[in-house]
């Protein structure tokens, strides 16, 4: 891996030289200033003049493989849409998703993301297609048993099997975790073992949580009065090392255990406003109590695409229409959810673009319409642009994409149509 010298690149307003080696930020100093540092070896010079440098994005909640499932149960309720999902899935196999999470991760790093949290089958192939499109993963075993006990024993050999497997081949550039999918699909026996496995093995553990109405609804029918999320608790799942996804139907109660517990929560708006699950995360309120927050796309099935800029600009509208309140969300607070927020939760130092951290960016080209105003990069970036002003992608100190060209793009897209006669 060569070094890379960005050459007049802007970083939070200010013009500067950036030096990235052996995938991590070497050295920035004032523009020029890099005239009279000692480079060593190949160096590869990308002159940034009009362009700015921004953390990569950190999708914390996806299903990669679905990027060839877009389109299907269009216009469903969510219960509806979920066992048509289901019914679809039972025909996957290893290599639809490799050849699917190499085409989410073509559309990732188009739009800048550089590091993706993934919840899906056959994960080992997941990893893979990351891993040589040079993308940060974080994946794992994900249980599901639908309250079937012979189910519930071959997940946990099925489980612990991939686990040490997976210590003995996986790279340091991806995360391993481990995943349930949500409280009505996994028996309660379930529940508790992988999170005491996760515990053990200083794993995180990724779920879905208190995503729809009628999943807090038929909790309380079923647990005594308990949510979702009081549920866990007395299971004794909550802790630092939970990632949920959604957290969308939560009491100022849950909210206070969530924080307590020190719990990851993932905003994910385009999924849930498409599928109707509702639209009032309660950000203020958990930001507030302290709970790290972050976003995600949802899989393509239920979102339609990976785009975090997108993603971002949406969840930033919601909250200010639904509170009334033009200050609600922040820019600031909207580009840490969506880097170093979820860096955070991962474990991982990305997220910043500071001297020693990941190098994980992106490379904004603003000559074009929609940063000719003077108002904020931010503003402009988010508010009025596409992701198609990113012009370049670095993750781990290497370029994923170089002025708009990834390689092998144009293979990736015509295995994945061949793979999608699997599911037609």
């Amino acid at each position: 891996m060569g070094a890379i010298l960005l050459r007049d690149i802007t970083v939070a307003g200010l013009q500067k030289d950036m030096l990235i080696d052996k995938g991590h930020i070497s050295r920035i100093g004032a523009a020029g200033a890099s005239s009279v540092w000692p480079l060593v070896g190949d160096v590869e010079i990308m002159n940034c003049t009009g362009k700015v440098a921004i953390p990569g994005f950190v999708n914390m909640h996806t299903h990669s493989p679905m990027s060839l499932m877009r389109g299907i149960g269009e216009d469903m309720k969510f219960h509806e849409w979920l066992s048509t999902i289901w019914k679809v899935e039972e025909n996957l196999d290893s290599d639809f998703v490799y050849w699917g999470t190499r085409v989410a991760c073509l559309e990732m790093i188009r739009t800048g993301t550089t590091t993706f949290n993934d919840h899906y089958w056959f994960f080992p192939d997941s990893y893979r297609a990351a891993s040589e499109m040079g993308l940060r993963i974080a994946t794992g075993y994900e249980v599901m048993d639908k309250g079937d006990p012979e189910e519930t024993e071959r997940q946990k050999e099925q489980c612990v099997r991939m686990f040490e497997q997976a210590m003995r081949s996986w790279n340091s550039n991806s995360a391993y975790q481990v995943a349930f999918h949500a409280i009505y699909s996994v028996s309660e026996e379930l529940m508790v073992w992988i999170s005491d496995f996760a515990k053990a093995h200083g794993l995180n553990l990724h779920i879905h949580l208190s995503e729809t109405r009628k999943e807090v609804e038929d909790c309380r029918l079923q647990h005594g009065g308990l949510s979702p999320v009081e549920y866990l608790d007395r299971l004794g799942v909550l802790g630092p090392n939970l990632i949920a996804a959604h957290t969308l139907w939560v009491s100022e109660h849950d909210i206070e255990l969530l924080a307590s517990h020190g719990v990851h929560c993932v905003h994910n708006i385009n999924s849930n406003t498409k599928l109707a699950s509702g639209y009032r995360f309660l950000y203020n309120e958990m930001r507030d109590a302290g709970i790290n927050l972050c976003i995600g796309t949802d899989g393509c099935a239920s979102s339609n695409n990976l785009d975090m800029l997108e993603a971002m600009k949406t969840s930033a509208l919601f909250q200010k229409s639904w509170r009334d309140d033009p200050t609600a969300l922040p820019l600031p607070e909207l580009l840490d959810m969506a880097t170093i927020n979820g860096a955070k939760a991962l474990r991982i130092d990305s997220g910043r673009l500071e001297e020693g951290a990941l190098a994980d960016m992106s490379i904004i080209d603003t000559d074009n319409t929609f940063f000719l105003s003077n108002g904020p990069f931010l503003a402009n970036f988010i508010y009025s642009a596409h992701s198609d002003c990113i012009d370049s992608v670095i993750c781990n100190g290497a370029f994923v994409m170089r002025h708009r060209e990834i390689k092998d793009e144009k293979e990736i897209i015509s295995e994945a149509r061949k793979v999608l006669s699997k599911i037609a």
